[in-house]
């Protein structure tokens, strides 16, 4: 007889949710879902505000990943500081409430954070065991973030904050832009070109929580980075090689905070300096299936998986 694993995915409607709950799906296992609208199949799903219904989902499943929190892709003002802000700690705080009333809650709990609670780091990588955290709003966010789930009365549930590094993919993740900006021959370096790149191809943030679900010694914050860190320039010299811009003018810093405000986001998003290294996952033995930026760039410019 063939057992079936029940994964449970909160706040799943975004690029990465999407790739996660096609994959576990392929793979044979049974997906239930969080989030804020009702799903089709309501005896698989549940609401935000129903508190009963998430107890309902979360109880008897294996695994729990939460990626809930609203997109930092805009401008920090007061009111979406608060949505970003509030978006990923209440959603966190009521999967602790719910788990801790479940008769058989997921062994594991896989809550989504950001490698960004890393300081501006151009001198050395960050690892889970002697990275500095940053300051600022971001970096706020992800303490409060994590601080929830550590908070959270789970006993018996194995508790791991991913500290995901910017995620690439074929069908969206924060490549587009960087494409846009090559196909239109503004794909140079931006700002001084020395900040750190840290990402992460979204096939390998699928293989990261598998690998992670199957290693019962392993929680707390972990970082989910490819080891391959490149600087802004490279970044952008690769991009522009893997969709043939032969053209890459460069953009200085007081030109992306006045295109910023014209398109309503952020420059820390391509200013900051990420230097974050997967410590725990490459001494556990976790391999990545796209460890070389050129290469997944190349991928993912032809559409291949």
């Amino acid at each position: 007889m063939t057992t079936t694993n029940t994964v449970v995915l909160a706040g799943a409607s975004g690029f990465i949710g999407t790739y996660l709950r096609d994959r576990f799906e392929r793979d044979g296992w049974t997906v239930r879902t969080i989030g804020r609208r009702p799903a089709k199949n309501a005896a698989e799903s549940a609401n935000w505000n129903d508190d009963g219904a998430i107890t309902r989902v979360l109880d008897g499943a294996d695994l729990l990943v939460n990626l809930a929190g609203r997109s930092v892709n805009c401008r920090y003002n007061a009111r979406n500081r608060a949505a970003i802000l509030g978006s990923r700690v209440s959603t966190t705080e009521a999967l602790g409430r719910a788990l801790a009333r479940c008769q058989a809650p997921p062994s594991a709990w896989l809550n989504a954070s950001t490698g960004t609670i890393y300081r501006h780091a151009a001198d050395r990588p960050q690892t889970e065991s002697d990275g500095e955290l940053g300051t600022g709003f971001s970096v706020d966010v992800a303490r409060a973030w994590e601080g929830a789930l550590e908070a959270a009365p789970t006993p018996g549930v194995r508790k791991i904050a991913l500290r995901i590094a910017i995620v690439l993919g074929p069908d969206g993740g924060a490549l587009r832009p960087f494409a846009v900006l090559a196909r239109l021959g503004l794909g140079g370096h931006m700002g001084s070109g020395r900040q750190k790149f840290s990402w992460i191809h979204v096939a390998d943030v699928y293989r990261c929580i598998l690998f992670l679900h199957s290693r019962a010694d392993i929680s707390g914050p972990v970082n989910v980075a490819s080891p391959d860190v490149v600087d802004n320039r490279e970044l952008m010299q690769l991009v522009r090689r893997a969709y043939g811009a032969r053209l890459g003018i460069p953009t200085p810093a007081w030109l992306l905070r006045l295109g910023a405000v014209l398109i309503r986001t952020d420059t820390e998003l391509v200013l900051k300096s990420r230097w974050v290294q997967p410590q725990k996952l490459l001494e556990a033995g976790f391999s990545f299936r796209h460890p070389e930026l050129g290469r997944a760039l190349l991928a993912i410019a032809k559409g291949t998986p």
